[in-house]
């Protein structure tokens, strides 16, 4: 029964996990849009996500203490499983001694009976006979003892080592979940930190809606094991030029449950006329290869997904946001995040006597980069068209909530480490 309240805790810890990072996001609508923008959470908001962080730590951290304790009793040589388990050991082996020597006695019995001289009376060999009857009855009985004991004792180490088992299986879950809770509860302190700094410190940034991105080239589904050629456009669409523009991009995928994360299968690099070599987005999501931009200029940015073939079947979604930073230190940028959704197909087996060609995801077509000195358009390509904060976020076309938590939480990491751009520079003037 502990073991199983350890495990109910446990996977309380994992559905709150995702669901504090969901809870500094928009709700869900029930459209589908092609791109849909994410609000930046509020000061306020981000507060109330760091406490629910908390309790799920604390919550994670009792469940590891009693989980603990519970392996350590089902280790432990004087639990009552063990302690039952050694005392059918010994009765095994007290029954084993009688066998042994039972069987003993029948051997000497009939060796009695065998030594018996020609000369003995038909008395002496009836009593001979007897004896070695009843040291056969006696062996068989010894021998029916031991089988039992022998079950009884199997059956009661068992009963011990499954028990050990379990809490460690156990103990194994809650550990993670407090692994899971920790990650969290940084993420969570580290955007509401990172908010208050910015909020406190940073004043003189604006949100700058002008500063828009708009991806091309994300289709309903890519199958793993290809690579998929998109297309980021960054304008300014106000009558003022932009110093440094950079630009965010963050990928994130579950599989099909939304339990599991699939971030380190997603590839993304981009491309520019300026650095025509590939680059890979790091764990800071930045595209820094823009520059300035001149009032009603824009640019267009080469990128490129790739799913490793070893990808299960989910969804995923990418996430593009913008912002700027004048050598006066001024600064600002979309509050806006577009957010791209997908699916993630399974990665096909070849045929035989076929080769992989590389496709991309559910035309059958190689994939190729469409971006360049124009506006590209693709079939599935998607439109961005920010919303004002409280918006929604479009089912992902799962039949379960889950999927959709995990975008969401993945959109809240998102804002919390990549996407806070306002004044994100201000003290380190245009590098990041």
């Amino acid at each position: 029964m502990k073991i199983r309240r350890i495990l109910a805790t446990a996977v309380a810890v994992a559905v709150t996990t995702p669901a504090v990072l969901l809870s500094v996001t928009p709700a869900f609508a029930d459209a589908k849009p092609a791109a849909r923008t994410q609000a930046k959470p509020t000061v306020e908001e981000l507060e109330k996500a760091a406490a629910e962080a908390q309790k799920a730590y604390d919550k994670a951290l009792a469940a590891q203490t009693a989980a603990y304790e519970v392996l350590k009793d089902a280790l432990s040589d004087t639990a009552p499983l063990a302690v039952a388990a050694d005392a059918a050991k010994k009765a095994a082996d007290e029954a084993g001694t009688a066998k042994t020597a039972a069987d003993q006695a029948v051997t000497d019995a009939k060796a009695a009976l065998d030594a018996l001289p020609e000369t003995a009376t038909e008395e002496e060999r009836t009593a001979a006979k007897t004896a070695l009857t009843g040291a056969e009855a006696t062996a068989a009985t010894a021998a029916a003892a031991k089988t039992a004991a022998d079950t009884k004792s199997t059956e009661a180490y068992t009963a011990r080592d499954d028990a050990r088992v379990a809490a460690s299986h156990a103990y194994s879950l809650v550990q993670n979940a407090l692994a899971d809770a920790l990650a969290a509860k940084t993420a969570a302190d580290d955007a509401l930190a990172k908010a208050r700094e910015e909020e406190n410190e940073n004043q003189d940034c604006v949100a700058e809606p002008g500063l828009t991105t708009v991806l091309t080239g994300i289709p309903d589904s890519i199958t793993a094991g290809t690579t998929t050629a998109l297309s980021l456009r960054v304008s300014n669409r106000t009558d003022k030029a932009m110093g440094d523009v950079i630009a965010h991009a963050f990928t994130h995928a579950t599989d099909t449950s939304g339990l599991k994360e699939t971030d380190k299968l997603l590839h993304l690099q981009w491309s520019t006329a300026s650095s025509p070599k590939w680059h890979s987005i790091g764990g800071d999501h930045l595209i820094n290869g823009i520059g300035p931009l001149k009032a009603g200029a824009h640019t267009d940015i080469k990128l490129r997904l790739t799913i490793d073939a070893s990808a299960p079947a989910g969804n995923g979604a990418a996430f593009i946001s913008a912002d700027y930073t004048n050598e006066n230190g001024s600064c600002g940028g979309n509050p806006d995040i577009a957010m791209y959704d997908f699916g993630v197909l399974k990665a096909a087996k070849p045929k035989p006597g076929k080769t992989d060609s590389g496709t991309t995801g559910t035309t059958g077509t190689t994939g190729t980069d469409t971006s360049g000195g124009s506006n590209p358009s693709a079939q599935g390509t998607a439109s961005s068209n920010p919303v004002t904060t409280g918006g929604s976020l479009a089912s992902t076309g799962s039949s379960s909530t889950t999927p959709q938590l995990a975008l969401a939480s993945g959109a809240a990491v998102a804002l919390g480490a990549a996407a806070m751009f306002t004044v994100r520079r201000r003290r380190t003037g245009t590098q990041v």
